[in-house]
């Protein structure tokens, strides 16, 4: 296992993390600002307080009710160019915008692994477990890859599929699953199914469809040790994403250590960060990973 590091994203056309500090972050996604909470930005902000009060939309939460508050008339969703990809940005109750900015090293990590598989033989396989709104699924796809997409929430599905709509691959050999990620490998294993990459970001609580109860304390292993089952003979990469607080990359890490004993390959590990812009633009913690590949 390597030294941890930190993948950063910078700002792009599409999207820019413009401020942060306080507890909050202020950010453009495409033609439009938002501010949301951050619990990581425990700094000062750095812009006037008359930019943040200008942003379109900002994220409230007391003790009744989270929800928007809108400056001015906003669209129910809205496209932002990111990545490689189109993506359509839809403010949610639970603060979030659909687009998770600091994957982007993650995803160009996977166009990387799935392109070089594809030029020397056949269609890589992926599956992506708790896939959301498709952005490792399309990266996947729009490198050549064949790809599972599963999800338990059927809203979050029909999100990733409009987003290959606008990104061009409508058609691209996906499959879009709205089933438990427990459910859905245990299925697959017994089916004799095999991928050659296997991509998770599981949260901390969710539930299934059928209201299966997800939590990562006592699901995680298993569905590792489920997923182990699923490579192919040849196996090409494996990436564990985290969000849940407490959590270590290093602990991820340790989970992807039979790999590298079966199959060689690397192990790296470490956290997510998204660079303000600007010249000595801070960095917002983000998210946390563990990756294994053979290439």
């Amino acid at each position: 296992m390597t030294e941890p590091r930190i993948l950063t994203t910078g700002p792009s056309d599409g999207y820019e993390l413009l401020d942060s500090g306080e507890g909050e972050k202020l950010e453009r996604f495409g033609g439009f600002v938002l501010a949301r909470p951050d619990p990581q930005a425990l700094w000062p902000k750095r812009l006037p307080k008359a930019r943040w009060a200008a942003a379109d939309a900002y994220f409230t939460r007391d003790e009744k009710s989270a929800d928007w508050a809108f400056r001015k008339e906003l669209p129910a969703s809205w496209p932002a160019s990111f990545a490689g990809l189109n993506m359509l940005i839809k403010p949610t109750a639970f603060k979030h915008t659909g687009l998770f900015p600091e994957q982007a090293p993650n995803w160009e990590w996977l166009r990387s692994l799935v392109a070089k598989r594809g030029a020397r033989g056949p269609r890589p396989s992926v599956l992506n477990l708790f896939g959301y709104t498709g952005g490792a699924t399309l990266a996947c796809a729009s490198a050549g890859a064949e790809a599972a997409h599963i999800d338990g929430s059927k809203s979050a599905v029909s999100w990733a599929r409009e987003n290959a709509a606008l990104s061009g691959l409508k058609d691209a050999p996906i499959r879009w699953i709205v089933e438990d990620a427990r459910t859905f490998v245990e299925r697959e294993a017994r089916r004799g199914r095999t991928y050659d990459g296997i991509l998770m970001d599981p949260p901390a609580f969710g539930r299934g469809p059928s209201g299966e109860v997800w939590k990562i304390e006592e699901h995680l292993l298993p569905l590792i040790e489920g997923c182990r089952k699923l490579l192919s003979p040849d196996p090409l990469f494996f990436l564990i994403n985290g969000y849940s607080a407490g959590y270590s990359a290093i602990a991820y890490g340790n989970d992807l250590l039979p790999l590298a004993e079966d199959y060689g390959g690397t192990i790296e590990i470490g956290e997510l960060a998204v660079a303000e812009a600007g010249e000595k633009g801070r960095l917002l913690p983000a998210g946390i990973f563990a990756r294994w590949s053979r290439e």
